[in-house]
């Protein structure tokens, strides 16, 4: 994609996040990896609502400012959550965007203690996994991104606690997307709680899923473990081959 695209296709992204209450006021920032290795940013003090393609700042790995600035990004400074994106690159060189948002009631469960990483929705499994919740660390320090290190590796989509989320993908637009079916899961997952009926989903059935995903190489090292403990699918998983017919069903 050439750098104006990109721009562009960033701030059409930050706008999605400021129209559907993923971010308030100055919150939340976007990323990119440029082929040079270098990485294109949202610059911090603006409203995603409000970001235009020339206010995009180029960083380095050290989250450093490069190359000549014009217009509006002479004056910007990186976000003050760039070590996130950073560290999140650093461990997953297969990805090109991070999104960091804040969903207000994925935030929510997260402060009260419920995970949304749980078999619920038969889309979720096969796209995302499981999406964990990490401990509270402060925001936008070294520690916080120190956070996401291993976890990253085996995760597309993470919950901070207090905090919000992180969503990673091979697009801008891919990132966000996750981000869309992180506060929807979260969304149902309430709703849930409030009727008080939630029905679990058949192991067998969530076993199926989740060896659809493995067969479309989205299973990263180490997740199949941790469905296992989650869903109650470990007889499930192992070496248990999946039909043509089945990998070519659903529209997930």
């Amino acid at each position: 994609m050439m750098d104006n695209d990109l721009r562009r296709e960033i701030a059409d992204v930050c706008h999605l996040m400021h129209a559907k209450d993923f971010v308030a006021a100055t919150d939340g920032n976007v990323s990119a990896r440029l082929r040079d290795g270098s990485i294109l940013c949202t610059p911090n003090n603006l409203s995603k609502g409000l970001v235009r393609p020339e206010d995009l700042l180029v960083v380095d790995m050290d989250g450093q400012p490069v190359g000549p600035r014009y217009g509006p990004a002479r004056l910007r400074k990186p976000s003050s959550e760039i070590r996130l994106h950073i560290e999140a690159y650093k461990q997953r060189p297969d990805i090109k965007a991070v999104v960091h948002a804040h969903p207000p009631v994925a935030i929510a469960l997260s402060i009260a203690g419920v995970s949304l990483a749980r078999c619920l929705l038969p889309e979720v499994i096969v796209t995302l996994g499981l999406i964990p919740t990490l401990p509270y660390a402060f925001p936008a320090s070294a520690e916080s991104a120190a956070l996401i290190t291993e976890p990253i590796k085996r995760y597309d989509v993470l919950m901070l606690e207090r905090h919000g989320s992180v969503t990673v993908g091979n697009s801008v637009m891919e990132a966000y997307l996750k981000l869309e079916k992180v506060e929807h899961t979260a969304q149902i997952t309430l709703t849930l709680l409030q009727l008080g009926k939630e029905k679990p989903f058949p192991p067998s059935e969530a076993g199926r899923l989740a060896r659809l995903r493995q067969a479309r190489g989205l299973m990263k090292e180490g997740e199949a473990e941790d469905l296992c403990k989650s869903c109650g699918i470990c007889d499930l998983l192992g070496g248990c081959p999946i039909g043509e017919g089945e990998q070519k069903q659903g529209g997930y």
